[in-house]
């Protein structure tokens, strides 16, 4: 399995940016679906998106469709989260998974590593 560390989350005020960071220790993240979950207090873990392993397919959840973008850097075994435009309803735990298969999933529970997840919150 991959061990994959997030990090860039913080406290933001409404209409700002984060971008998120998620790097991977193991060998096989340039065959891996990534993809970025969240789980906001007192709800379900939810899709945010994902991207196959040569960036050619990319999914987003329609709650964040056209404010967060999903790339990826195989050399540097690391996925980002680019937020922008960011609402207080994003404040959430967001946890970067890996999927160890090059077919596409957004759910959840085809991926097999999480990491710990970082903190966004944004306040109105």
């Amino acid at each position: 399995q991959e061990q994959l560390v997030e990090s860039g989350g913080g406290l933001v005020q409404a209409g700002g940016s984060l971008r998120l960071s998620c790097t991977a220790s193991g060998r096989t993240f340039s065959r891996n679906v990534m993809g970025w979950f969240r789980q906001a207090p007192g709800k379900e873990r939810e899709f945010v998106a994902a991207i196959s392993w040569s960036g050619g397919w990319i999914s987003y959840a329609d709650s964040v469709k056209g404010r967060v973008t999903i790339s990826r850097d195989n050399a540097k075994n690391t996925v980002y989260l680019q937020m922008n435009s960011l609402r207080p309803e994003d404040t959430a735990v967001y946890y970067c998974a890996a999927r160890p298969s090059p077919i596409i999933s957004t759910k959840e529970a085809d991926f097999s590593s999480w990491g710990q997840g970082t903190q966004v919150t944004v306040s109105s």
